[in-house]
């Protein structure tokens, strides 16, 4: 409120950029007066219809369906460990926090190996960066869970910068570079940002004027002489609770020192309001869009005036695919290289996308790129796509090989037999009904030799609950092409010569990697019995439509340098696993079941 002579007038708050700025006697550097920049932007972020709408539309986009990798198969234990280590919820924050903020937070948890344990999602707002050191270099940010209630007697907690410490918990900003700005990060929107304090101020002024009959701005007049300024400011305030509503002051109070001493009110109009209002608001939605870079509202769901659905798809699309390139890809890939960054501590390189919420019509199959390449540019599975294209009439007899076409096959699908002088075999198991990953139940059922010394020292000091997690040198783990189902159809009494090859190599000791597996199937091996000649994964469905062979897991231990563990007697009677732990291989549930016995025998649905 600003006083001039005798005249009180409420004003409007000027929008300013945020100022960083040191101070002396603080260890912090604070952002925007009284340090509540960051509550600014939620604050607009509640408070404009059109903002809200389109930072939830962007926050969507960018997350889309969560994290994926398109080497997923190739190296499943990372995979695993991945999607153990980051949670959907923590991540879709992450997200939300850097298109909202302009920077996200992850919380980094390490365990006593100094190797991560958990990654979470942190609120950035209650951070604040710590002043840089001689090197220019931010080592540590300070967490208050409201700075607007932050005093100085408050006693700060310091989070150490991922990497510069040996702190069981560290903090990783997620941030993209800005002109100008060290410390922080503006959100991408922040020039636009005026215009949704504009809309909040609209919204709020035309529920004031409803709230009060749309009886326009007032001006009292009291005529009878000047009071001190504390008596005109009790004055005014005891005018404005009787004649205002609870959204902002719809009276000027003037005090004059004549006019016969009497109280006059008058109307204050504007000219063509609904225009006036109707034209501002039309202009804080195109400024916000042109800000938030939005290339159609059709996008975020948000229909233009006199526009429609029905005959602008290849605007559409024209649109969509600008969008996900200009905006959308590139807050993806600053998000992704911050996670890559995180994720190399536990020795897991992945190549990470996230799945689109681009529609499946918008794809060009016409493409000269690989199917990894597809995959991350639209992100997509691509095994999933070709799912959907299948379509197998079941009416008919099944596919019959020919010897030599067999042969062919076999020659590409390259297995080994194991050197039982150097590896023992110590388990075999169908894995649909367990809950232990390969690796851990290596882990579980091989431990290392060791001394008697050793072992006495592990008797007196192992914790009794522990496990022996070991190299992978110590063992395999392969697959092996079994009999899952004696069921005979109709006119299919005899096993396909893939089958019976497959079945001979298997009794002479032959078996798989995972890869050799998945390879093949990249390769088109038995692709002769794919939807339209077209590849398919054997690991799932083995032989194919109507197939009564699946995969058996095995493992191996090395005899020189490893020995069955105390759990190996236990398990081989109860076979019962702590359900705590993840699953194995993609498609390992249907690669132990027989085609015969999945769901339309192994075809699509169609």
């Amino acid at each position: 409120m600003k006083h001039k002579s005798n005249i009180h007038v409420l004003e409007l708050n000027t929008y300013e950029a945020p100022r960083v700025y040191e101070e002396r006697n603080q260890d912090f550097v604070s952002i925007g007066e009284g340090n509540d920049y960051y509550q600014y932007i939620i604050d607009r972020y509640i408070g404009s219809t059109t903002n809200h709408a389109i930072l939830n539309g962007v926050t969507g986009f960018v997350y889309g369906h969560g994290l994926d990798a398109t080497d997923s198969s190739e190296k499943p234990d990372q995979y695993a460990q991945m999607k153990s280590l980051i949670k959907n919820k923590d991540l879709f924050r992450v997200v939300q926090d850097f298109v909202i903020l302009g920077e996200g937070a992850f919380q980094i948890t390490y365990n006593t190996e100094r190797k991560i344990s958990e990654i979470t999602y942190f609120p950035r707002q209650t951070l604040r960066a710590e002043k840089c050191n001689e090197k220019g270099e931010i080592e540590a940010y300070y967490y208050h869970p409201d700075w607007k209630e932050y005093r100085k007697r408050d006693k700060l907690k310091r989070i150490p910068v991922f990497g510069t410490s040996k702190e069981l918990n560290e903090i990783f900003i997620v941030k993209k570079y800005v002109v100008g700005f060290h410390y922080y990060s503006l959100p991408s929107y922040s020039a636009s940002m005026p215009y949704a304090l504009l809309e909040e101020e609209i919204s709020a002024y035309l529920i004031n004027e409803t709230q009060n009959g749309f009886s326009g701005t007032k001006v009292v007049n009291f005529n009878n002489g000047i009071p001190d300024k504390e008596k005109q400011i009790q004055i005014k305030t005891d005018i404005l609770g009787k004649l205002t509503g609870s959204l902002g002051d719809k009276v000027i109070v003037a005090f004059n020192a004549n006019q016969e001493s009497s109280t006059t009110v008058e109307d204050i109009s504007l000219n063509n309001a609904p225009e006036h209002y109707a034209y501002l608001a039309e202009e804080c939605v195109k400024k916000l869009m042109v800000g938030h870079r939005i290339t159609s509202p059709l996008l975020l769901g948000i229909r233009e005036s006199g526009g429609g659905l029905g005959n602008n798809a290849d605007e559409i699309q024209t649109a969509t695919d600008l969008f996900l390139n200009i905006v959308i890809k590139p807050a993806q890939d600053i998000v992704i290289d911050a996670i890559d960054d995180i994720l190399s501590v536990n020795d897991i390189a992945l190549n990470l996308y996230f799945k689109t919420l681009k529609p499946l019509d918008f794809m060009d199959e016409d493409t000269d790129l690989t199917d990894d390449q597809v995959e991350e540019e639209t992100g997509i599975k691509q095994e999933d796509i070709n799912e959907e294209k299948v379509d197998v009439d079941l009416s008919n007899e099944p596919y019959e090989l020919t010897d030599e076409l067999g042969k062919s096959i076999l020659d590409n699908l390259q297995g080994e037999k194991i050197n039982d002088e150097e590896w023992e075999l110590v388990d075999e198991r169908d894995v649909e009904d367990e809950n232990l990953n390969s690796e851990d139940w290596a882990n579980m059922l091989i431990s290392e030799k060791k001394s008697i010394f050793t072992r006495l020292k592990d008797e007196v000091y192992a914790k009794p609950d522990g496990f022996s997690y070991l190299d992978s040198k110590n063992y395999k783990i392969r697959y092996k092409y079994i009999v899952a189902s004696r069921a005979v159809g109709k006119g299919n009494k005899s096993s396909r010569p893939f089958c019976e090859n497959m079945m001979r190599l298997s009794k002479s000791g032959v078996v798989y990697r995972l890869e050799d597996i998945d390879r093949a199937s990249r390769d088109g091996v038995n692709m002769q019995l794919g939807h339209k000649g077209r590849p398919y994964d054997l690991f799932r469905f083995s032989g194919g439509v109507y197939c009564r062979h699946a995969w058996k897991e095995v493992l191996y231990r090395l005899k020189s340098n490893t020995e069955p563990s105390k759990y190996l007697d236990d398990y081989k009677r109860t076979k019962t696993i702590p359900k705590s732990y993840q699953a194995r291989p993609r498609g390992y549930k249907d690669s132990q079941k027989a085609p015969w016995n999945q769901p339309n025998h192994g075809a699509y649905p169609k």
